[in-house]
């Protein structure tokens, strides 16, 4: 992954986060998982308000994006009130077309690493209850269920169920 180049996103970014976002809830579709995510669910202006209350992360290969993820410092509607120990990642996703295999893992990786430079130790991220290929991708890199939110918030309405996953990192 040397040629992979990872910068925090601004505002120039915005375009091609929804259309990664929306071509990485389109292959999760066409794989059978209709549930996670759905195309044009997410506008810039969720991207925009992520990078003020927290981080959002470009991955770039070649000059195009090849990826990205949003880093939380709190998750209260999954996770409840916690002290701040964790950093909590959000809409890991890579272009399926261009990142090469072993991208995600890269990015998860990365975005681990970043909350270390923080000071914290534990990575947190959930995943839909009924997504189980999702969630056997984050145990077999590490994670482990610490438990299941049921009717979390969404941004675009219906609230779902998730299973809650942390890692001790650094």
């Amino acid at each position: 992954m040397s040629d992979l180049t990872l910068r925090p996103a601004t505002d120039e970014d915005l375009p091609a986060l929804v259309r990664l976002r929306d071509a990485a809830a389109r292959w999760m579709n066409s794989r059978g998982t209709t549930g996670q995510w759905q195309p044009g669910e997410l506008a810039e202006d969720h991207f925009r308000r992520i990078m003020e209350h927290g981080e959002v992360w470009i991955a770039e290969l070649d000059g195009r994006t090849a990826g990205a993820w949003e880093l939380w410092w709190s998750d209260e509607a999954a996770w409840g009130a916690q002290p701040p120990t964790a950093g909590y990642i959000h809409r890991l996703m890579t272009d399926h077309t261009h990142a090469p295999p072993g991208t995600g893992r890269h990015l998860l990786r990365a975005a681990e690493h970043r909350i270390t430079e923080t000071g914290r130790t534990l990575s947190r991220l959930d995943c839909l209850t009924t997504n189980t290929r999702l969630t056997d991708y984050y145990l077999t890199a590490g994670y482990r269920i610490t438990g299941h939110k049921h009717a979390k918030p969404q941004p675009t309405g219906t609230p779902k169920s998730f299973t809650l996953l942390e890692r001790r990192v650094g």
